[in-house]
This record gives structure tokens, C-alpha cells and sequence, in this order.
């Protein structure tokens, strides 16, 4: 039985379950050949405190093939292949998973050592603004969580939330000069300051609930008690807050180019028009 998420004391949650469907569908107006799709839709095994339960990946039709692999992020990717496709396809991915609180998300010893985290990507250059900011906010605040936490705000008050704006390969830059754009885009600008400041952080593709489309927020992986391990920090630029109990996480990486949930090339027919739905249902909680 479905659980309304307005109702739910989140400080008070220890353990959520939740089930998410997403479908992607692709019509063509013409039939295309040698589709090689590539869908980043279901989540590792384990995240942190996130257990996947189970997990489904199917298609409208027949003749076609599914391979699974491991990113270098540890994302799982599925990779679909299909000889032709007369006029439409839909992918449906269905996905069961469950979350406690109070479960730090640890990494294995090396992760801090990982070049990425601190390296800026293409979507993330910081140019003069940006490392003007980064330096005035880590004047003023300690490295680490308070260093993260004041970016997070930072971040929340330089931008407006607007649809049509910006797309997937608009840069933090661009971003924060316009002043506007969607999650990703605030994810894009944090994660561009926090580099810029010597933070260690990643971009983090998953699920808000009661959001619609796939949301964007951004993990600082700080070392851990007595420098034991890590542990990475979620936080949310776009309501600047942290991201608890109530996100599903599906995939990390640089920026959004490495996570993309759904891209793919194929053989002549023209431009496909992509529809999609998500539905992501409380189904227990303790």
C-alpha cells in the first residue's frame, strides 16, 4: 500500500522502502537501424545506507538484447541493442530499494585519492566568478561540512529556479551567469566551487520524492573518524538543504554527461521524439 510522503515525519523515519518506475519511450519517423542504447536507471546493489531490493528492465518488443556492466564509478549500466526498430521503442525500468537512516555513506580507503573528485570536469571549469567566490567562501568558512554547507547556501542564493534556460551542456559558468536553471545546473555550480575550494565532491543522478523527472544533488567526500576511510555528504543546492531519507540515488559521477539516464545512437530514420514518465511510490516506513 502506497504511503503519502506529505504525511511522513522524515526527522522521525528510520527505515523507507520505495518503489520507482520510469519509462522512456522513443518514437521515429521513420524505422532506424543498429540502435546502441545505454540506460542509467537502476542503482548498485548498495549506496550508503540505500539496498536495492530488486530491479527490472524490459522493452515493448521483441529482438532485442540487454548487457549489464559496471561504469568506473561503480554505476550500473544496461546497454540495449536492437538490429531495427520500425517506429517506436519503450523502455521500462522498475526498481525496488530501501534506505536507514543514520547509516553514513562510507567509502573504501582510496576514494579521497580519486582524481575526479577535485578535478573540474567539462561541465564544471570554474571561471573567475566562480574562483572569486570559492575564495571569499573558504576565507570564511572551516574546511570540511562548514566549507560545504556555506557553498550549498551560496549556491541556493545566486540562482533561480527556471525550466528552458539551460540544457545538458550548459557549464556552471554559463549557469551562474544567467542566474537560473534546474537541478542540474545548481548541482553543476556547486560542484565547480567546491573543487574550486579543494572540496572533494561528486554529482549524485537519483530521485526526489514527490518531484517529478530525475533530480540532481551533489556528494563532499570528507575523510572519516581518525581518517579512516571516507564518507561522502549529500547535500542539495537546489533547496539548500541536505539530501536525506527522502532521495533515491541511481548513479555518481563528474557531472551529468557521465550519468545521463538515457542516450544511445542508431542508424538513419531522423530525429526521435522521447516521452517520459516516473512514478516513485512510499511503499513501508518505519
Amino acid at each position: 500500500m502506497a504511503i503519502e510522503p506529505a504525511s511522513v515525519d522524515w526527522a522521525a523515519a528510520r527505515r523507507v522502502s520505495y518503489l520507482l518506475r520510469q519509462t522512456f519511450r522513443y518514437e521515429y519517423p521513420k524505422p532506424i537501424r543498429d540502435l546502441n542504447h545505454r540506460l542509467v536507471v537502476i542503482p548498485p546493489e548498495r549506496f550508503g545506507d540505500q539496498r536495492r531490493l530488486s530491479h527490472q528492465v524490459s522493452v515493448d518488443r521483441d529482438g532485442v538484447r540487454f548487457a549489464d556492466r559496471q561504469d568506473r564509478f561503480g554505476n550500473m549500466i544496461v546497454d540495449v541493442f536492437a538490429s531495427r526498430v520500425p517506429a517506436e521503442i519503450e523502455f521500462v525500468a522498475e526498481v525496488a530499494v530501501e534506505r536507514r537512516a543514520a547509516e553514513p555513506n562510507r567509502l573504501a580507503d582510496g576514494w579521497l585519492s580519486d582524481g575526479y573528485l577535485l578535478e573540474a570536469s567539462p561541465l564544471t571549469a570554474a571561471d573567475e566568478r566562480i574562483k572569486r567566490a570559492a575564495r571569499e567562501l573558504g576565507d570564511s568558512a572551516e574546511w570540511g561540512l562548514p566549507l560545504a554547507d556555506s557553498i550549498n547556501d551560496w549556491v541556493y542564493q545566486s540562482m533561480t529556479y527556471r525550466y528552458d534556460v539551460t540544457g545538458v551542456r550548459t557549464t556552471a559558468a554559463q549557469a551562474l551567469a544567467l542566474g537560473a536553471g534546474v537541478c542540474q545546473d545548481y548541482a553543476h555550480v556547486m560542484l565547480a566551487v567546491c573543487r574550486a575550494c579543494g572540496l572533494p565532491s561528486r554529482y549524485v543522478s537519483g530521485h526526489m520524492i514527490g518531484q517529478g523527472g530525475t533530480h540532481a544533488w551533489v556528494e563532499v567526500v570528507l575523510p572519516g573518524e581518525a581518517g579512516k576511510d571516507a564518507v561522502a555528504w549529500a547535500f542539495d543546492p537546489t533547496h539548500a538543504s541536505r539530501a536525506g531519507l527522502g532521495y533515491v540515488t541511481i548513479a555518481v559521477g563528474r557531472d551529468y554527461a557521465d550519468v545521463a539516464p538515457t542516450s544511445g545512437t542508431y542508424r538513419s530514420g531522423g530525429a526521435g521524439r522521447l516521452t517520459t514518465t516516473k512514478q516513485v511510490t512510499l511503499t513501508d516506513l518505519e
